[in-house]
Protein backbone atom coordinates (compact mmCIF):
# COMPACT_ATOMS: atom_id res chain seq x y z
CA UNK A 1 0.00 0.00 0.00
CA UNK A 2 1.45 3.59 -0.79
CA UNK A 3 0.44 6.92 1.24
CA UNK A 4 -2.01 7.88 -1.72
CA UNK A 5 -3.76 4.84 -0.15
CA UNK A 6 -3.58 5.27 3.30
CA UNK A 7 -5.94 7.50 5.60
CA UNK A 8 -4.48 10.50 7.16
CA UNK A 9 -5.25 12.00 10.65
CA UNK A 10 -4.47 14.99 12.84
CA UNK A 11 -2.28 14.62 15.84
CA UNK A 12 -3.01 17.68 18.82
CA UNK A 13 -0.74 18.22 21.46
CA UNK A 14 -2.16 19.12 24.71
CA UNK A 15 -0.60 20.46 27.66
CA UNK A 16 -3.08 19.73 30.09
CA UNK A 17 -4.18 16.29 28.22
CA UNK A 18 -7.17 15.92 31.11
CA UNK A 19 -8.58 19.34 30.39
CA UNK A 20 -8.30 19.29 26.67
CA UNK A 21 -10.36 15.63 26.62
CA UNK A 22 -13.31 17.40 28.82
CA UNK A 23 -13.26 20.65 26.40
CA UNK A 24 -13.37 17.61 23.00
CA UNK A 25 -16.23 16.56 25.47
CA UNK A 26 -17.75 19.21 26.93
CA UNK A 27 -17.80 21.81 24.00
CA UNK A 28 -17.85 19.61 20.90
CA UNK A 29 -19.65 16.20 22.18
CA UNK A 30 -16.86 13.87 21.08
CA UNK A 31 -15.84 10.95 23.30
CA UNK A 32 -13.00 9.45 22.89
CA UNK A 33 -12.83 5.83 21.56
CA UNK A 34 -9.77 4.30 23.14
CA UNK A 35 -8.20 6.31 25.90
CA UNK A 36 -4.94 5.61 27.52
CA UNK A 37 -2.25 7.73 29.21
CA UNK A 38 -0.61 8.48 26.28
CA UNK A 39 -3.37 9.31 23.94
CA UNK A 40 -7.27 9.94 23.33
CA UNK A 41 -8.26 8.40 19.67
CA UNK A 42 -11.41 10.42 18.64
CA UNK A 43 -13.46 8.34 15.51
CA UNK A 44 -15.88 9.37 13.19
CA UNK A 45 -18.52 7.48 11.37
CA UNK A 46 -16.39 8.25 7.71
CA UNK A 47 -13.42 6.35 9.05
CA UNK A 48 -11.56 9.57 9.95
CA UNK A 49 -9.90 10.29 12.98
CA UNK A 50 -8.24 12.41 15.26
CA UNK A 51 -5.26 11.52 18.07
CA UNK A 52 -5.00 14.03 21.26
CA UNK A 53 -1.90 13.58 23.17
CA UNK A 54 0.11 14.57 26.35
CA UNK A 55 2.86 16.80 25.26
CA UNK A 56 5.00 19.28 27.13
CA UNK A 57 5.35 21.56 23.75
CA UNK A 58 2.94 23.97 23.47
CA UNK A 59 0.27 24.05 20.25
CA UNK A 60 2.10 26.54 17.54
CA UNK A 61 -1.59 28.14 16.98
CA UNK A 62 -0.32 30.37 13.77
CA UNK A 63 -2.33 27.94 11.32
CA UNK A 64 -5.37 25.78 11.47
CA UNK A 65 -4.25 22.16 12.96
CA UNK A 66 -7.24 20.18 12.17
CA UNK A 67 -10.61 20.72 10.59
CA UNK A 68 -13.96 19.85 9.99
CA UNK A 69 -15.77 19.51 6.83
CA UNK A 70 -20.16 19.71 7.48
CA UNK A 71 -23.14 20.34 5.70
CA UNK A 72 -24.52 22.88 7.39
CA UNK A 73 -22.30 25.82 8.81
CA UNK A 74 -24.04 28.50 9.94
CA UNK A 75 -26.13 25.84 12.45
CA UNK A 76 -22.48 23.78 13.50
CA UNK A 77 -21.18 27.27 14.55
CA UNK A 78 -24.60 28.25 16.31
CA UNK A 79 -24.48 24.57 18.34
CA UNK A 80 -20.72 25.52 19.25
CA UNK A 81 -21.63 28.66 20.14
CA UNK A 82 -24.44 27.65 22.41
CA UNK A 83 -21.80 25.06 24.16
CA UNK A 84 -19.77 27.91 25.15
CA UNK A 85 -17.21 27.97 22.27
CA UNK A 86 -15.82 31.23 21.09
CA UNK A 87 -15.04 32.23 17.29
CA UNK A 88 -12.61 34.13 15.73
CA UNK A 89 -13.56 36.79 14.13
CA UNK A 90 -11.69 37.98 10.83
CA UNK A 91 -11.48 41.39 9.27
CA UNK A 92 -8.56 41.28 6.31
CA UNK A 93 -9.09 42.33 2.68
CA UNK A 94 -9.26 38.94 1.27
CA UNK A 95 -11.33 37.40 4.61
CA UNK A 96 -14.02 38.64 6.72
CA UNK A 97 -16.17 36.66 9.13
CA UNK A 98 -19.92 37.93 10.39
CA UNK A 99 -21.06 36.01 13.42
CA UNK A 100 -17.90 33.97 13.12
CA UNK A 101 -18.65 32.68 9.72
CA UNK A 102 -16.91 33.81 6.15
CA UNK A 103 -17.94 33.10 3.37
CA UNK A 104 -16.83 33.30 -0.82
CA UNK A 105 -17.93 31.42 -4.10
CA UNK A 106 -16.65 28.14 -2.52
CA UNK A 107 -16.82 27.66 0.88
CA UNK A 108 -17.62 28.89 4.05
CA UNK A 109 -15.63 28.65 6.64
CA UNK A 110 -15.24 28.91 10.82
CA UNK A 111 -12.16 28.92 13.32
CA UNK A 112 -11.85 28.67 16.83
CA UNK A 113 -9.02 28.02 19.74
CA UNK A 114 -9.46 24.42 21.60
CA UNK A 115 -8.27 24.46 24.83
CA UNK A 116 -4.85 23.81 24.16
CA UNK A 117 -4.78 27.09 21.68
CA UNK A 118 -5.16 24.24 18.61
CA UNK A 119 -6.91 26.42 15.86
CA UNK A 120 -9.51 24.20 14.68
CA UNK A 121 -11.50 25.07 11.74
CA UNK A 122 -14.91 23.97 9.71
CA UNK A 123 -15.80 24.15 6.06
CA UNK A 124 -18.37 23.76 4.02
CA UNK A 125 -18.23 23.15 0.56
CA UNK A 126 -20.58 24.48 -2.11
Amino acid sequence: MSLSESRVHATLPASDFARAKEFYKDKLGLTPVRDTPGAAFYEFSDGSRFVLFPSGGAASGTHTQMGFTVTDLKTEVAALQAAGVEFEEYDTPTFKTVNGVAENEFVKSSFFWDSERNLIGMVEFK
